[in-house]
């Protein structure tokens, strides 16, 4: 498997917190259905433009507030399988890599602006922004984290350890 992702970064700020993400009034639908409304109080045009493949960029404190996984669950449904932030809550950090979401931790998301083309080299810890030639230090992904990523997350690769014992 290589150890590097290519994407275009689709930017936001601080605080993005998990309402925003996935709105409340929304929660009552299947997954798909909801992440159409994916970022839509900040952003309404977010699920229609996102493409599968293309990187979820923001600054501080990504994720704050619930702890549903249906903030990382819609924009994995939107093909978000990669996400970089200056910081991350504890728990919505957690959620995505249980559901087998990439989430790097860089602290100069700052310099990433909206439709930047960039290679992560997750393994050495390094993000390439070929937009503008920067070199941006992230931090590497252990190992046995992208085990559980490559799986499909926690629970597949629990049911893989199962058939394999």
């Amino acid at each position: 498997m290589s150890h590097l992702i290519y994407g275009t970064a689709l930017k936001y700020g601080d605080n993005i917190n998990t309402d925003i993400i996935s709105p409340p009034a929304y929660m009552e639908l299947s997954i798909e259905e909801a992440a159409r409304y994916a970022m839509s109080p900040v952003e309404d045009t977010f699920a229609a433009r996102c493409k599968p493949g293309d990187l979820f960029v923001a600054e501080k404190n990504l994720g704050s507030g619930s702890s549903r996984e249906t903030a990382p669950l819609t924009l994995r449904a939107l093909g978000i399988k990669t996400i970089v932030a200056q910081s991350y809550a504890r728990i919505f950090y957690r959620n995505c890599i249980n559901l087998g979401i990439l989430a790097i931790e860089c602290p100069e998301t700052d310099k990433i602006s909206e439709g930047d083309k960039l290679e992560i080299d997750y393994q050495n810890g390094v993000i390439h922004n070929l937009t503008t030639g920067r070199e941006l230090p992230c931090d590497p992904i252990p190992s046995h984290i992208m085990d559980l990523v490559a799986r499909g997350g926690l629970v597949e690769y629990l049911k893989g350890r199962i058939k394999t014992s």
